[in-house]
């Protein structure tokens, strides 16, 4: 086995692995499978973490997560791809944050490593192995990849944005107490 055939073999196993589980995110944010609560339980969960409205974030997150995944998996239009995937995995990482980075604790560790993921194949390429390869990478030419990550990171620095100042705003109107509980005794 060549050393491209290993990085073709490679470059498969992450798209399948990486495109594979996202597409299983948005299908339980879509459709409910796998567990997941469609898109009104997930709208209602968008709209508690402060992404409104909940079920059009639902939505646009479902249809980054299931089709960016989807087409990672495929090596189908892969910048377009992945970079959908990691804006989508950017939303999810803020949503995570506060909690540190590891999953264990409810962190972003996961968000973050999919997104990561998904982001480098879209640089990297899918690989021989894949239908942008099949096509003559007719949706998968070099300008593509800067053009995907610009609009992307427009779409979602707009709302993480909106939503970070949401919150803050939401907070403002919250009152610290002065003392502990504990010391009110």
């Amino acid at each position: 086995m060549t050393r491209n055939d290993r990085r073709d073999l490679g470059l498969l196993l992450l798209r399948l692995g990486a495109g594979g589980a996202l597409a299983a995110h948005g299908a339980q944010k879509l459709f409910g499978w796998f567990g997941g609560h469609g898109i009104e339980g997930t709208g209602q969960f968008m709209e508690s973490v402060g992404y409104v409205p909940g079920k059009a974030s639902a939505t646009a997150a479902g249809l980054a997560e299931t089709g960016g995944g989807t087409l990672l998996a495929l090596g189908l239009a892969t910048p377009a791809a992945g970079a959908a995937a990691a804006g989508a995995m950017a939303g999810a990482a803020a949503v995570h944050a506060p909690n540190g980075f590891f999953n264990q604790g409810g962190g972003y560790e996961y968000a973050a490593t999919l997104g990561l993921t998904a982001a480098g194949l879209a640089v990297t390429g899918p690989g021989r192995l894949s239908l942008d390869h099949l096509l003559g990478h007719a949706v998968n030419r070099g300008w593509m990849i800067p053009a995907a990550f610009a609009a992307t990171a427009a779409g979602t620095a707009v709302v993480v944005g909106a939503r970070a100042r949401r919150l803050r705003k939401a907070k403002e109107g919250e009152q610290e107490s002065l003392f502990e509980e504990e010391y009110m005794e």
